[in-house]
């Protein structure tokens, strides 16, 4: 297995990441595995987080890129959800310029937050190829409309992924950037690529009935699959990295 640090430049932020490949001889479909929001804890007994899942889908015969998005792990910055839909073109950008990378075959692989930049990014990129959606909000209705917006800020301050002081300059229009990405409102640019959607039965953070909402309003080719016990990190699931390879591999 091939894998090399990547760091890219995106509003004078650094954002890093990690290619995966089964070599460098032959071009491989790719999957890029975008991350939700940090939750602050510190990582289970045995976790080895997003990059462990890269060399596990490795494995299986894809390439994997791998990156954090500003404000989380190496990358700098503070979290800004439109800014992340920035730092994930500026990596399709770099992704599809790599020679050991298939362009025609390049699938945007997200958990709950990333899967919703991943969603608006791809109704609006055509070089995606498809995208693997995994504890995905409908809308971020239980964020923007918080009784107390300050603390979330906090809350985000306290786990690190809000560093600077005076960050966020106009919390209203930080709020209102997340409302820009809604996935119910941009699913449907994804058809006629493929759209896979996987949700957890028992997902106490993104309940079930968004991915309903999300399936009714995608176009086709799609396919729900429903987790039963599933909880909302799919991650660490292997049911739910099963059914995206399998996806993938099987043409959809």
């Amino acid at each position: 297995m091939y894998s090399d640090s990547v760091v890219l430049r995106v509003d004078d932020i650094s954002i890093v990441g990690r290619l995966f490949l089964p070599d460098k001889q032959t071009k491989y479909p790719l999957v890029c595995l975008c991350h939700g929001v940090p939750s602050g804890n510190p990582p289970e007994s045995g976790d080895g987080g997003y990059p462990a899942l890269a060399e596990k889908i490795c494995g299986e015969g894809l390439g994997v890129f791998f990156f954090n998005f500003r404000g989380a792990g190496h990358s700098g910055g503070n979290i800004d959800f439109l800014g992340w839909t920035r730092d994930l073109k500026a990596v399709i950008d770099y992704l599809c310029d790599q020679e050991t990378i298939s362009s025609s075959s390049l699938f945007l692989t997200g958990f709950s937050a990333g899967a919703a930049v991943s969603i608006y990014v791809a109704s609006k990129d055509e070089r995606v190829s498809g995208v693997a959606a995994c504890a995905c909000p409908a809308n971020f209705g239980f964020f923007t409309e918080a009784k107390e917006p300050q603390a979330i800020v906090d809350r985000y301050r306290e786990i690190g992924v809000i560093r600077d002081e005076d960050f966020p300059p106009s919390m209203k229009e930080w709020f209102d950037n997340l409302g820009q990405i809604t996935p119910s409102n941009h699913i449907a640019g994804i058809a006629p690529r493929p759209l896979l959607l996987i949700h957890g039965s028992d997902d106490d953070i993104v309940p079930l009935n968004h991915a309903l909402q999300l399936y009714e309003k995608a176009g086709k080719p799609k396919k729900l699959v429903i987790l039963e016990g599933a909880g909302h990190k799919l991650r660490r699931d292997n049911r739910a990295i099963n059914a995206i390879v399998e996806w993938i591999q099987s043409g959809f």
